[in-house]
């Protein structure tokens, strides 16, 4: 129990991190191209984790760079297309294709109270983001996004069964890191000191530190679990959002930020014995 307590804690910690890296952007990437800042963001990971932990283990961690940098890639093509509101429901919603791809792939099977928990969740991510009305082109990019994001998670619980977290790092960021900087290169590299450290600060915390935890902690709760976990990343941002940018936040807003975290509880509070 005390093991399992532990991971929770650090997979908190990883979607907190990574949900605040949402509102720094807002504040000071205004005008900077995407491509651009996922180059320094993926590059100082890499950077990094070479630095800590050498290049690691290629194939394992060069599918995983794969898979991450699909999800980006669908990301920001569907950003074209679509608004972000419904972007951010429909990338939010690669929550609920995790149960999926853990059937799938580890044989891992809902519990009972996993069902409630992602309906609660899922209504939560509704009203936080706004949801989705009418069907463009660029929501089936989103969507394929979503199903990357979903099949990464599954995709580390896997792979970090067999494999030291350490060294599916290295080649992860580069890969991602690398097929940004080549889309990038037809766009304006313009740096100031806030794309460089909000850069930085997504690279060591948000990414590496972030993804090392998930690789590290995720196999201990399960996959159905982590994805409760993720779910309040939105939430995070939200929330962050209205205390530094001054943001509003609506009424349906902060409901749907209740039943996010109403879904946290259920799925990792209330629940019975471990049943895969």
């Amino acid at each position: 129990m005390w093991r399992e307590n532990k991971a929770l804690a650090f997979l908190i910690l990883t979607a907190i991190l990574q949900g605040s890296t949402f509102p720094l952007q807002k504040l000071v990437l205004g005008g900077v191209s995407p491509f651009v800042y996922n180059t320094v963001r993926f590059g100082s990971a890499a950077l990094l984790s070479l630095l800590l932990f050498g290049p690691g283990r290629f194939v394992k961690s060069f599918l995983l760079g794969l898979v991450l940098c699909g999800a980006y890639m669908f990301q920001l093509w569907g950003l074209k297309f679509t608004s972000a509101a419904k972007s951010g429901f429909i990338v939010s919603s690669f929550v609920f294709l995790v149960p999926l791809f853990a059937f799938l792939l580890e044989r891992e099977k809902l519990r009972k109270i996993h069902f409630i928990s992602f309906t609660s969740g899922f209504l939560g991510l509704y009203l936080l983001t706004g949801g989705v009305s009418g069907i463009t082109p660029g929501d089936l990019f989103q969507f394929f996004c979503a199903v990357l994001f979903a099949l990464h998670v599954v995709l580390i619980t896997r792979f970090s069964r067999f494999e030291e977290e350490k060294n599916m790092l290295f080649w992860q960021f580069v890969t991602v890191g690398v097929v940004n900087f080549l889309f990038g290169l037809n766009e304006r590299w313009h740096f100031n000191l806030g794309t460089i450290s909000v850069g930085i600060y997504s690279g060591v915390f948000a990414t590496t530190l972030g993804i090392l935890w998930q690789m590290r902690y995720q196999k201990e709760v399960g996959n159905n679990t982590t994805a409760l976990v993720y779910m309040t990343q939105p939430f995070v941002s939200l929330v962050l959002s209205f205390l530094f940018l001054g943001e509003r936040m609506s009424f349906l807003q902060l409901l749907g930020g209740i039943l996010v975290l109403v879904a946290l509880f259920t799925g990792t509070v209330m629940k019975p014995g471990k049943s895969n």
